[in-house]
């Protein structure tokens, strides 16, 4: 099976005298399962469309990437990458990354910030009258009203700066074959209007023909600028139907004198959906136009790894992953699973041993409601906070076969898990031990992501002492397999409500008491339509209205990150007991009322 053609040449020499869909990417084409332009360009393709990628244009030059491959018959898809261009391009203290995982060499400067927009405008002005379908994590989400971190400011939705005709959100695979057929005969606005899963841009007109019943309007972007509690208003709303088993509701959002429509969700794949997803022809490799430019770091970590389930119930306010794939689980079966092992072992540099048998949570796998009515009318973010559901299933046996007859696949010695682990869902699980005896390569990465209670509720992650109780588990289990591994914990600094106060407690807990010395730490990045992002921008729960002391300056936000690491280790931190001048934000301070109205 060949690749996906990206020039004039290689269009040629299929014999193409036309494409149908020209897709433009902000990442390197690689023809694997885990890149979603590889994923919708191999989807149209079996269902008969002629697809040629574009990967990463030049946007500074000419334009002649965007020229060279003409017009195509049905529209343009974008997206920005596997990645928000800009989280991949800055740092929490907003400083210019120098390296980028997903261009060959590791190169930065192969794609502009906010790619998606500046990919969009160039099209829309070269070729004016054809359709743009934009998509991805970049897209979906920035399809509302959203705070944006780098400006430090609200921007509308992202088809209103870009001028898209057609926006994708979430997990795309069924909607963009829709969007296909429906442009068949040419862009037909009131058949792609129908579609779930969509968004657009209407006038008045149109939206006064919806049900009322069936629409929920927002306030205006206009209104949000002007007032935090209509912003945070908007983001329960939004939030809430997002969580929804099936959605039905349509979101209308006033921008000027235009309306930004939302269409409900698909319901998740079913697991055949999925499986043909993942089982398609690609090439699980980068494109040959990459050869002698330097190894993609991001393919390198993740070509001998296999994702098992889409989605996340863990509702972490941070994270986007609810946002984008949905909190209800979403497995591959175990043939297809097992088929991708075996494709994987058939590669010329594989050694025998798995990266990664991992999702967004590792151990989530075929977990769910068991009283599936009781789902549909749950309202809840997350099904573990602020306390498990009781009719969560968090059966961990399925899982635990899956693992058993990976071991088993001929050519396989070892299967890491790589992916973080949900230690809430443990009970009396033999999870943990076998995890430890079978899929660990020495490191066990677990994210309590804080200690103090008041924080980790806001983050809506499980008290630290479970996180305390893992640790000495874990401990134990090493002692009794004489294995000499670590337990490596994630951990967060800067998150609204966390006080320099609660990270000098972190510190003493897991430097001083625990004895850890931590690796993985970050400063948060708020990032669009994520809870923590919106606490950030309003001071406040949008949920309550309490008001939050949040850590805006980059010199309030180095000083909570420098608690992460030993006395010793930190620059000019005073000596403990000496005097400081309190300056604004430390946690003497009382934090500023404010009218009450988040890939990591």
């Amino acid at each position: 099976m060949a690749f996906l053609p990206t020039t004039v040449k290689e269009i040629e020499a299929l014999g193409w005298d036309y494409v149908d869909v020209i897709l433009f990417t902000g990442d390197a084409y690689i023809d694997h399962p885990s890149f979603g332009a590889a994923v919708i360009g191999r989807l149209l393709e079996a269902e008969g469309y002629r697809v040629a990628i574009v990967p990463q244009p030049n946007w500074r030059d000419d334009l002649r990437d965007f020229r060279k491959l003409g017009t195509p018959r049905l529209f343009f898809a974008v997206s920005g990458g596997a990645m928000d261009s800009m989280v991949n391009h800055y740092t929490a203290n907003k400083r210019l990354r120098s390296n980028d995982a997903y261009t060959a060499g590791g190169k930065a400067g192969f794609r502009p910030d906010r790619a998606v927009k500046t990919y969009t405008q160039i099209l829309k002005r070269l070729y004016p009258h054809v359709p743009v379908v934009v998509g991805g994590i970049e897209a979906s989400l920035r399809r509302l009203t959203h705070y944006d971190y780098w400006d430090e400011r609200l921007m509308p939705s992202l088809l209103v700066d870009s001028g898209a005709d057609l926006l994708v959100y979430g997990m795309g695979e069924k909607v963009i074959q829709e969007v296909a057929a429906a442009m068949r005969n040419g862009f037909n606005a009131k058949l792609l209007r129908r579609l779930r899963q969509v968004a657009f841009v209407a006038d008045r007109t149109y939206v006064d023909r919806l049900d009322e019943e069936q629409t929920i309007r927002l306030h205006s972007f206009e209104e949000c600028c002007r007032d935090k509690q209509a912003f945070a208003e908007n983001f329960t709303r939004i939030e809430t139907l997002s969580n929804l088993m099936e959605q039905t509701q349509t979101l209308v959002e006033p921008t000027g004198d235009r309306y930004v429509v939302v269409n409900p969700p698909h319901t998740t794949l079913t697991q055949s959906e999925l499986d043909r997803s993942f089982d398609l022809p690609y090439e699980r490799a980068p494109h040959p136009r990459y050869r002698g430019k330097g190894d993609i770091p991001a393919w390198e970590m993740i070509k001998h790894s296999v994702n098992i389930h889409r989605g996340c119930f863990g509702g972490c306010s941070f994270c986007t992953i609810s946002a984008h794939q949905g909190k209800f689980i979403n497995s591959r079966s175990e043939r297809s699973i097992l088929a991708e092992v075996e494709r994987i072992t058939q590669m010329p540099d594989f050694r025998g041993y798995l990266s990664d048998v991992g999702a967004p949570s590792a151990n989530m796998y075929q977990m769910g409601g068991r009283d599936r009515e009781l789902c549909r009318r749950c309202r809840r973010p997350s099904c573990l906070h602020p306390r498990r559901c009781p009719n969560l299933n968090n059966d961990h046996r399925p899982l635990l076969d899956l693992y058993s007859k990976i071991r088993a696949v001929k050519g396989v010695k070892k299967a890491f898990i790589g992916s973080g682990i949900r230690y809430d869902l443990f009970d009396d699980s033999p999870y943990l031990a076998t995890v430890i005896k079978h899929h660990t390569s020495g490191r066990l990465k677990v994210a309590p992501e804080h200690t103090e209670d008041a924080v980790l509720r806001l983050m809506r992650k499980p008290p630290f002492a479970m996180f305390e109780q893992l640790n000495a588990d874990f401990h134990s289990v090493c002692r009794a397999e004489g294995l000499n591994y670590q337990l490596i914990p994630y951990f967060i600094s800067s998150h609204p409500g966390c006080t320099e106060a609660d990270m000098r407690a972190l510190s003493q807990k897991v430097l001083g008491k625990l004895h850890f010395t931590l690796e993985q730490v970050q400063d948060l990045t708020p990032t669009p339509m994520t809870l923590s992002s919106v606490m950030f921008y309003t001071g406040s729960d949008p949920y309550t209205g309490a008001p939050l002391y949040v850590a805006r300056n980059q010199d309030d936000k180095r000083r909570q990150k420098s608690y992460f690491f030993r006395e010793e280790q930190r620059s000019s931190r005073p000596q403990k007991g000496v005097p400081q001048r309190q300056s604004k934000g430390t946690p003497t301070r009382q934090p500023k009322k404010v009218s009450p109205r988040r890939k990591r």
